[in-house]
């Protein structure tokens, strides 16, 4: 085990730069796994990470004991100072272990045929990562993500999927009109001022559900290639839903139509 008591060492600032830099992260290939769930979650899925990082109170907890003697003998492990570990930190509860781990490529290539979500300029990572975990929940594997997209692999936005990255095929810089030109299934988005409603949509072909930016909404071209637009019927008096609210009752809607279809009650 090696510690780090300076700031100023290289390789603390080397994981800063992670914790801190999209552009560091797609450089070096590597990401940050903050706390048990997610490094678990990572090897049961993409193997050992490869480094281990813990805090002076972190290393002395029984679950993170534990996981160490299992650890393999070949991963590094580097310990800091509590003061040190803040600066690494997402939360003010810190989880006392990160993970220095390769980033994930997905296991397919895109499939026309398949069911999707894409995310068109979704900016906020903790509503991409939500939307990750509702699709990962409801069976969507294939998730595609403008350039404009928070970057999937963020701290925070992993820190929001709660492990549901490493269940999925995530492509990242996606050519979404281009995706839904080819696209074999029915491509649907959700706009306000639609004039079919959710529960009218057919769900029992392959589908791509595209979810738009908080702000703005899907970009004019994206929308010009789906092939329907529906609204969510919301008769309080709420005039829209965050994105990963309205991405998770469209994917179960999904979900529930395909199980009333496959018990004969369509």
């Amino acid at each position: 085990m090696k510690r780090i008591s300076s700031r100023d060492n290289a390789h603390f600032r080397e994981l800063k730069r992670l914790q801190a830099s999209a552009r560091e992260r797609r450089r070096s290939g590597r990401l940050l796994l903050d706390g048990m769930h997610l490094i678990s979650a990572y090897q049961q899925r993409c193997g050992s990470p490869a480094e281990i990082v813990l805090s002076d109170s972190g290393a002395a907890r029984a679950e993170i004991v534990d996981y160490l003697a299992s650890c393999p003998a070949a991963v590094p492990i580097i310990q800091l100072p509590d003061s040190l570990w803040a600066e690494l930190a997402l939360v003010d509860t810190p989880s006392g272990i990160m993970a220095v781990a390769a980033w994930p490529q997905p296991a397919t290539a895109i499939d026309l045929a398949a069911d999707a979500v894409a995310l068109d300029g979704v900016q906020d990572p903790g509503n991409v990562g939500s939307i990750l975990r509702s699709a990962a929940a409801a069976g969507f594997r294939q998730i595609l993500l403008s350039a404009d997209c928070a970057q999937a692999w963020s701290p925070k936005t992993l820190r929001a999927g709660m492990g549901a990255h490493f269940q999925l095929d995530i492509h990242e810089d996606g050519d979404l009109p281009a995706f839904l030109a080819a696209y074999h299934g029915q491509s649907i988005a959700t706009a306000v001022g639609a004039t079919a409603d959710l529960y009218s949509a057919g769900l029992a072909r392959a589908v791509a559900w595209v979810f738009g930016s908080e702000g703005r909404g899907l970009s004019a071209a994206v929308l010009a290639a789906t092939n329907l637009q529906v609204r969510i019927p919301m008769p309080g008096a709420c005039e829209s839903l965050n994105v990963a609210a309205a991405a998770a009752v469209c994917l179960f809607e999904t979900v529930r139509r395909r199980h009333r279809a496959a018990d004969g009650d369509r």
